[in-house]
Parts: structure tokens; C-alpha cells; sequence
């Protein structure tokens, strides 16, 4: 998987960690591997494991391959709004360990895009930074986030035929707050559609972005390095 990732001129990937069980596995990879790095999180949709607090997340993130907190949100798809007061709470540890650990943050949001952004404002998560990670949302939610500083991210569904508002969203975004990802091993992109994903099919969701705005991909490549440095390694040396 490195190797593909080298090959298709990826440069750099983030290990997403979900669980505080997996932790360790997550970093274990970052540290074997100069471009990869780690987050510290546990995802909305895991209700088993461990649940973190504040000072334990701030005490993982401290690690130097360690540049983000997350994956964290809300997730409203698979458990009724009424019924997942902890992932509320979960959120709010995260975005505290964020802004206490000076870590952006990775959040995660599907059918709770109006609690979310609630939270995010009420907790002043703008004051850690982040990204929305696998945005599928429409363009008032993506400008709700801009305004609060925050970075957008696209992965392959964007390459669907059938995403055709998130295409637009894709038009839209700012460049210097655009970035693109995978959610490996899941939502591959075309062509690789239903095949466990990688960080060498990057590309094909930075050609799909590229296309939609009318730019060479070199353009959309350039402008997600960019903001992956900036956002995850503010003071990188390697800042292109």
C-alpha cells in the first residue's frame, strides 16, 4: 500500500484513529513511517470501548506524530436523535481536548449536520480549527463551517454520478480550505468503486475536483498539500 502511494505521487497520508483500544496500532504505524501520521479519537458510531475524557486525549495528542483530534462528530444515521445524548458529550470532550491540546480536529457528521454545527459554535471549536472530514453535506453547511474556519474535505464520493450537490460544493470551496482524502477502506472512487480503498486512489478524487473546476490537477494537488501542511504541521519545515 505504501509503495502504491509513493507511485501515484501521494506524499503524505493521516492514520485516522476511531477507538482508544486501536490507539496504540494507529500510532505504531505513524512512527514506523516518516509520512504518515496519527489522530486520537474515538468515533460517533462506536458505542462500545472505552470512552475518552479530556485529559487522556490531550496526553495522546501530545505525541509528535500525533496532529489531530478525532475522528469526532455526530452520526444521527443508524441511532434516533433522542437516544445519543453520549455522542453529544463524546463531541464536547473532543472539542475541549482539541482547544486544550492546540490539535485540530477531524469531525465526522452525517444526519446531524444542524447539531453539529451548533456544537461546534457553542463549544467554540474555530478556537482548535479542523476539518470536516467525508463531506457529503450541502453548500449552506459547508459555508457554515468556512465561517468558523474550517477546512473541507472530499473523498471519493465526490466522483459519483449521483453527487451531484456535493459537485457543486466541490465548485465552490475556497482553495486554500480544500482538501481530499480517501475514508480508506471505504467509498473508493471511480473507477475503483466498491474496491477497498487506498491512499493511491487520491488522485482520482484531486482529477474529479480539478475537472469540476476547470483547473489542472497539478493546481488541486499543489492547493491539498498546501493545506494538509498547514492545517495538520503548521510549522513543518517541508511547507511547500
Amino acid at each position: 500500500m505504501l509503495q502504491n502511494m509513493r507511485a501515484a505521487q501521494v506524499s503524505h497520508a493521516l492514520c485516522v484513529c476511531v477507538n482508544l483500544e486501536n490507539f496504540p496500532r494507529v500510532l505504531a504505524v505513524a512512527e514506523a513511517h516518516d509520512a504518515i501520521f496519527a489522530s486520537v479519537g474515538v468515533h460517533p458510531d462506536h458505542d462500545e470501548g472505552r470512552e475518552p475524557d479530556v485529559d487522556e486525549l490531550v496526553q495522546l495528542a501530545a505525541h509528535p506524530k500525533v496532529v489531530a483530534m478525532g475522528e469526532t462528530g455526530l452520526d444521527y444515521y443508524r441511532m434516533p436523535r433522542e437516544s445519543v445524548d453520549w455522542q453529544r458529550q463524546r463531541f464536547r470532550t473532543h472539542i475541549h481536548a482539541a482547544r486544550a491540546a492546540g490539535k485540530p480536529l477531524i469531525i465526522h457528521t452525517r444526519n446531524a449536520a444542524e447539531d453539529t454545527l451548533l456544537m461546534m459554535r457553542e463549544e467554540e471549536a474555530h478556537r482548535a480549527g479542523g476539518v470536516m472530514h467525508c463531506f457529503t453535506e450541502n453548500q449552506d453547511v459547508a459555508d457554515a463551517a468556512l465561517a468558523l474556519g474550517f477546512y473541507i474535505s472530499f473523498s471519493g464520493i465526490v466522483t459519483f454520478k449521483s453527487a451531484k450537490a456535493l459537485k457543486e460544493v466541490a465548485r465552490s470551496v475556497p482553495l486554500d480550505r480544500l482538501l481530499i482524502e480517501t475514508d480508506a477502506p471505504y467509498l473508493a472512487p471511480v473507477p475503483y468503486r466498491g474496491k477497498r480503498n487506498e491512499p493511491a486512489f487520491v488522485p482520482h478524487v484531486a482529477a474529479e475536483i480539478a475537472a469540476l473546476r476547470g483547473v489542472d490537477v497539478a493546481e488541486i494537488a499543489e492547493a491539498s498539500t498546501r493545506n494538509f501542511f498547514r492545517l495538520f504541521l503548521p510549522g513543518a519545515a517541508r511547507l511547500p
